[in-house]
């Protein structure tokens, strides 16, 4: 969690970086509200209490990760007792909608579940049958280097993000991918520092989690794409959607490429919080 903080914060420095230079050159893209829309300083100091109580349990639900309280099970057991709590105050905790909290959670687990037992399956008969070696013994013939058979990984990432569904992968290629990763030595590129071998899981582990990032925004089966469909005007297509998605595509394979070359962007912290 501590690995992904610094990467998260400069995805969102770019994409903030991005619309503000777009709607700077073209500001029909992001027009300023109206006066009789826009909110005084009371009125938005104001509406600052009703996400009191929501951002204080985000931050005691990451705080208790951060600082090795609890496990993340434990910290969402932590964080559905506050979320009802919440709830509560706010006068909008009712039977209707626990049980639809609770139906819902119930298919998301079955579904993830399924996906596990089916994938668990697959990799252990793929394993047994010599697949990973196979694989291994492939990337290596290529002749790359370590870099070169990270690219490939992360190309293969980016297709299977294009039609799978991130729990998906993980269970189909990182145990696929990690055990060869362990093995390579990566030294830096272009004189930049390199990753020790005790810090190769840890760091793959993130670039794995910013590439899958890829996959909400990757036509035709982004999760994100078809989010922003369903609040979108009528008007606009999910064609207009995907052109739309390809700027940022792109800028998150910038924020890809950052992590893979400056690996202390990812294990600075940890080491800085937890030695």
């Amino acid at each position: 969690f501590s690995g992904a903080v610094i990467p998260g914060l400069i995805l969102s420095g770019l994409y903030i970086f991005y619309v503000t230079a777009r709607c700077y050159i073209n500001p029909a893209m992001g027009p300023s509200l109206r006066l009789d829309e826009r909110v005084d300083l009371v009125g938005k100091l104001l509406l600052l209490k009703g996400i009191v109580a929501p951002m204080a349990l985000i931050v005691l639900v990451l705080g208790v990760i951060f600082t090795g309280v609890a496990t993340p099970v434990e910290a969402a057991g932590i964080g559905t007792f506050g979320a009802v709590f919440v709830s509560a105050m706010h006068r909008r905790l009712t039977w209707q909608g626990t049980r639809e909290a609770a139906v819902t959670t119930l298919k998301a687990s079955a579904m993830v579940l399924w996906i596990i037992f089916g994938a668990s399956i697959f990799v252990g008969f793929y394993i047994l049958q010599g697949g990973q070696q196979f694989v291994s013994e492939t990337l290596i013939g290529t002749g790359l280097g370590p870099y070169g058979i990270l690219l490939i990984m992360m190309i293969v990432l980016i297709i299977l993000g294009m039609f799978l569904d991130w729990v998906g992968i993980l269970l189909l290629a990182v145990p696929i991918f990690v055990p060869l990763m362990k093995s390579l030595s990566f030294d830096g590129l272009l004189g930049l520092p390199g990753v020790a071998a005790a810090d190769i899981p840890l760091w793959f582990g993130v670039v794995y989690m910013v590439n899958m990032q890829m996959s909400f925004l990757s036509p035709p089966f982004g999760y994100a794409l078809f989010y922003l469909k369903s609040v979108a005007p009528p008007e606009i297509t999910m064609g207009i959607i995907f052109r739309s998605a390809l700027p940022f595509l792109l800028i998150q394979a910038f924020g890809l490429a950052i992590c893979v070359l400056f690996p202390q962007t990812i294990l600075w912290l940890p080491k800085l919080v937890y030695g």
